[in-house]
C-alpha cells in the first residue's frame, strides 16, 4: 500500500495537493524523509503536513537566510523538548521574557502591569494609529510522530492571522499546504523544506500552562505529564519501537501456527496479591450532618486542600522553570506530608461521620455484581490452557494486574504480557519457543525500526545496537537453576544481600551477576525448586524441582517465563491442597484434566521489560504509555 502511494507521489504533476496518509488529507512525514533520498526526488511536488512544533526562528523579510536548524535539539537524560530560538535581532523583535519591555508596553496600553504582550503583537496607542507589523519569515520543525525525523516547514508571517508567538511556541499544531524545495540556505541535515502557501491549521498551546514549554524534562517528571510526554523525541521513538515488538509477536506466532484467544482480564481463578473486583464498597448512609474536624492546631481539611491545591501549583511552576532537581524533590515531600495530614484529617472527619472501611470477609459477594469473588487476572495462561487443548497452539496479548506493594525501576501494576499455551509440547519445547521468539524481536526492530534505532543509541544507550545484533545472532546458554546457584557460591569474593542457598529465589542481585558479570548476555535457567514457582507447573521425578524456566537478560531481568504444566489429575489435585487453596475455584481447570487431559507448555512475555532491553530505558515507568504503580495513577 506504502509503495503504491508513493508511486503516485512520484508519477503525480497535478498542482492539486498530494495525499498518501490514508484516512487523512496529509502526507505522513516518514513517507517523505525517510526514502533512500531523504526527499530529494519530490522537489517541487505539492503537499498538505500537519504535526506539532518542535523547534522555530525567525528572521525578518529581506534578510539572509538563518542558520541551518540542525535537526531535533539534543535530549536531556530523560525529556527531549525542543527549544524555541529566534534568530533574530533586539531591534528586530522584543523578547516577550524580557519583564522591562513587558513593563513599559503594560504602561503605554494602560495595561497596569498586568498584561503580557508577546512577541509581533501590536501595541494599540489612545488617539494613535498603529504602525503596520514588520514582515517576517518563520521557519519551524514540525514532527507528526510517523519518524524520528522533523521537516523544516518556512511560513510567511502574512499567511498567519494568529499572532507570531502563539504561532512558534512549542507543541502548536500546524497544518500547511505548500511545495517542496531544496533548502534557501546550505545544511548537513535538511535535504527539502516545504515553502508554505497556506495555513489550514493552527492549535495553539498557553506557554505559562503547557509543560513542554520552557526546558528540557527529564524521563522521570514527564511521568507527571504522560498524556504529553509522547511528543517527545525520545518518547515518540520508544512507541514506535513498542508497535513494532506488538506487530513481530503477532508476526512470530501467526507464522508459526498459533491462533490468537481473547481471554478474560476479570477472573474468579487465581492466587498471591491480586486486585479484588466489586460493586459492594461504598460509604453507609448518615443522615446527620457533617461538621468539619480539627487538628489540635486548628487546620481544617478544608484548609490542608487548599494548601496542597497552592504546593501543586508550585510544584508544576518548578518543574517547568530552570529550578534544580533538589528544589523539585524537596515540594514533592512538602507536598506528601500535607497530602498525609489530609488524608488524617479526613479519617478522622469519616469516623465521625459513620463512614467506614468494610474488610472483605464482611462482604456478602454472593450479592455482588458476579454473584462471586473476581479478580483482575495476574495471567493468561490458565485460560488459555482451555484452548489448547482443543486447538493446540493458542496466544494471547494482554493486560496483567499484580497487587504487590513495591515501587521500583522494574515493577508495574499493570504490565502488557504476550502468553502462549503449546498442547503436546514439554518444557524443552517452550523453551525453543521462547529463544526463537525473544531472538526474532531483536532482529525485528532492528531492521525494521532503524531510524528509530539509530536515535535512542545516540541518546539513551550506545550499546544498544551492538547488544541487539549479538543476541539475535547467537544461542542462548542453559543451565539448571541448581547449576546457577553453584556458579553464585563459588563467587566468595562477591557479597549478597540473600545468601545464594539451595531453594531459596533467585533475587535481582543474583541474575544481574549472573548475566552482566559471569556470562554478559542472555540466558535460560531451569528446574526450579517447586516452592518457587505456582503450584501448576509440572513437578519433576526428583519431586524437588518443577518444569520451569527463566529468560534473563542483562540489566533487565527476566523478560520471558514459561513452563510445561501440570496434565497429571492426581498430582495436580494434591498440590492444590498443599498450597492450602479451595478447590472449588480451580474445579474447572482440574476438569481439562479429568476428560482428555494432553501435556502441554506455554511462555508469557513482558512486553515493557522485553521494551527496557530492546532500547536501553532504565526504568520500567518510561516504558508503558500510562504507568500505573503502587501510589501511582495519574490519569
Amino acid at each position: 500500500m506504502e509503495k503504491t502511494h508513493q508511486k503516485e507521489l512520484d508519477d503525480d504533476v497535478s498542482p492539486k495537493p498530494i495525499t498518501l496518509s490514508k484516512y487523512s488529507n496529509r502526507v505522513e512525514l516518514k513517507t517523505l524523509l525517510e526514502r533512500s533520498d531523504r526527499g530529494a526526488g519530490l522537489v517541487g511536488k505539492r503537499v498538505v503536513i500537519g504535526g506539532w512544533v518542535k523547534s522555530s526562528r525567525a528572521v525578518k523579510k529581506d534578510s539572509p537566510p538563518p542558520p541551518p536548524v540542525t535537526g531535533d535539539p539534543s535530549p536531556s537524560s530523560g525529556g527531549d523538548q525542543s527549544h524555541t530560538t529566534a534568530n533574530i535581532r533586539c531591534t528586530e523583535i522584543i523578547q516577550s521574557k524580557m519583564n522591562i519591555f513587558r513593563r513599559f508596553f503594560d504602561v503605554l496600553s494602560g495595561g497596569g502591569g498586568g498584561k503580557t504582550y508577546p512577541i509581533f503583537e501590536k501595541t494599540e496607542l489612545a488617539g494613535q494609529k498603529a504602525p503596520p507589523p514588520p514582515e517576517y519569515v518563520f521557519y519551524f520543525l514540525i514532527s507528526d510522530g510517523s519518524s524520528v525525523s522533523s521537516l523544516q516547514v518556512v511560513v510567511d508571517s502574512a499567511l498567519s492571522t494568529v499572532p507570531a508567538t502563539q504561532l512558534m511556541a512549542l507543541g502548536t499544531c500546524i497544518v500547511a499546504e505548500g511545495v517542496l524545495r531544496l533548502p534557501l540556505a546550505a545544511s548537513t541535515k535538511h535535504v527539502i523544506e516545504l515553502e508554505a502557501e497556506k495555513l489550514l491549521h493552527v492549535g495553539t498551546v498557553d506557554p505559562e500552562k503547557y509543560p513542554l514549554s520552557k526546558k528540557q524534562l527529564p524521563l522521570h517528571m514527564l511521568r507527571d505529564y504522560s498524556h504529553f510526554r509522547p511528543r517527545t523525541t525520545t518518547v515518540g521513538s520508544v512507541t514506535r519501537v513498542h508497535s513494532a515488538l506488538t506487530l513481530a509477536s503477532h508476526t512470530f506466532l501467526q507464522y508459526h501456527g498459533f491462533q490468537y484467544v481473547q481471554v478474560p482480564v476479570i477472573t474468579t481463578t487465581g492466587f498471591g496479591e491480586m486486585f479484588r473486583v466489586t460493586t459492594l464498597l461504598g460509604k453507609t448512609d448518615n443522615k446527620e450532618e457533617k461538621k468539619p474536624v480539627k487538628e489540635k492546631d486548628g487546620f481544617s481539611i478544608d484548609t490542608v486542600k487548599a494548601a496542597i491545591k497552592e504546593k501543586t501549583r508550585l510544584i508544576d511552576h518548578l518543574k517547568r522553570s530552570d529550578s534544580n532537581r533538589e528544589a523539585v524533590v524537596a515540594a514533592v515531600h512538602d507536598l506528601k506530608k500535607t497530602s498525609d495530614l489530609a488524608s488524617q484529617l479526613e479519617m478522622k472527619q469519616n469516623s465521625k461521620s459513620g463512614t467506614t472501611l468494610v474488610k472483605s470477609e464482611k462482604l456478602d459477594f454472593s450479592k455482588d455484581f458476579f454473584g462471586r469473588d473476581t479478580y483482575l487476572t495476574a495471567s493468561g495462561r490458565f485460560h488459555l490452557e482451555s484452548y489448547a487443548s482443543a486447538l493446540g497452539k493458542v496466544y494471547t496479548f494482554g493486560p496483567r494486574f499484580v497487587a504487590d506493594k513495591i515501587d521500583n525501576a522494574r515493577h508495574l501494576a499493570e504490565m502488557w504480557n504476550v502468553e502462549t499455551e503449546m498442547a503436546f509440547s514439554e518444557l524443552d519445547d517452550a523453551m525453543d519457543c521462547a529463544d526463537e521468539y525473544f531472538k526474532f524481536l531483536c532482529k525485528y526492530i532492528l531492521e525494521n525500526r532503524q531510524e528509530d534505532m539509530k536515535f535512542i543509541s545516540k541518546r539513551v544507550d550506545k550499546t544498544i545496537t551492538t547488544r541487539l545484533e549479538a543476541t539475535a545472532s547467537s544461542s542462548l546458554l542453559r543451565f539448571s537453576y541448581t547449576e546457577a546457584i553453584s556458579l553464585l557460591q563459588k563467587a566468595t569474593a562477591r557479597k549478597f544481600e540473600t545468601k545464594p542457598e539451595w531453594g531459596v529465589a533467585l533475587t535481582t542481585e543474583h541474575l544481574s551477576y549472573l548475566t552482566d558479570e559471569i556470562y554478559k548476555g542472555p540466558v535460560i535457567i531451569h528446574s526450579y525448586p517447586k516452592v518457587a514457582k505456582p503450584f501448576y507447573v509440572r513437578l519433576n521425578d526428583d519431586k524437588k524441582t518443577v518444569a520451569a524456566f527463566d529468560l534473563v537478560v542483562p540489566k533487565v531481568g527476566v523478560v520471558i517465563t514459561g513452563s510445561q504444566n501440570e496434565e497429571r489429575f492426581e498430582v495436580l489435585n494434591a498440590r492444590i491442597g498443599e498450597c492450602g487453596f479451595t478447590r472449588e475455584k480451580f474445579d474447572w481447570y482440574l476438569d481439562l484434566r479429568r476428560h482428555g487431559t494432553v501435556k502441554h507448555s506455554g511462555i508469557s512475555l513482558s512486553m515493557e521489560h522485553m521494551l527496557l532491553f530492546a532500547t536501553g530505558l532504565p526504568d520500567i515507568k518510561d516504558a508503558i504509555p500510562f504507568p500505573r504503580s503502587w501510589g501511582n495513577a495519574n490519569n
